[in-house]
């Protein structure tokens, strides 16, 4: 028994040195287009802006962001997503595949539901911020219009059966 509980005791020790590395280190997750090709990381690594942003147009600069989410075993999740800039407002992006359910369909925006704060990372800076996902249609078609043109998908619903672009509106903290 003394035997079992010291392999115990170091498989625990070794899991909590490991997690203690990782949160200095941060783990940034790999890849910058969303979608296949891309690996989730943990924490975010960057400098930390704690002046609230008002006009986010300097994030069109940037193809893509990184988010970190607040999972419910308390290690975060982060993912690389797409972005648009509309109106002095910044909308994260998560394309659903047809008959994939929301939110249950990808990690980082079931946890979003769950707890909205978020830490966004755009080039080397992080920013603490409150996701709200977009229901409002008018306002759906308000940021996705010049888009629509090139592809009229961006603005179906769940109820045509094809893929779903989901929004969520950054807000400060």
């Amino acid at each position: 028994m003394k035997t079992l509980a010291k392999i115990v005791e170091a498989i625990v020790g070794c899991l909590v040195l490991a997690l203690i590395v990782l949160r200095i280190t941060g783990l940034n997750p790999i890849g910058d287009t969303p979608g296949p090709g891309n690996y989730p990381g943990l924490w975010l690594s960057g400098e930390v802006v704690t002046t609230p942003v008002t006009d986010w147009s300097f994030a069109s600069q940037y193809k893509t962001d990184k988010v970190q989410t607040r999972t419910w075993y308390l290690i975060p999740h982060s993912v690389t997503t797409g972005h648009i800039f509309h109106d002095g407002k910044l909308y994260l992006t998560s394309n659903f595949a047809a008959g994939v359910p929301f939110p249950e369909g990808k990690s980082w925006v079931k946890n979003v539901m769950r707890d909205p704060h978020v830490r966004l990372k755009l080039g080397n800076s992080l920013y603490d911020c409150v996701l709200s996902h977009v229901d409002d249609p008018d306002e759906r078609a308000a940021v996705l219009g010049p888009r629509a043109k090139q592809n009229p998908q961006l603005v179906a619903s769940n109820a045509t059966g094809g893929p779903v672009l989901h929004l969520f509106r950054v807000l400060p903290q």
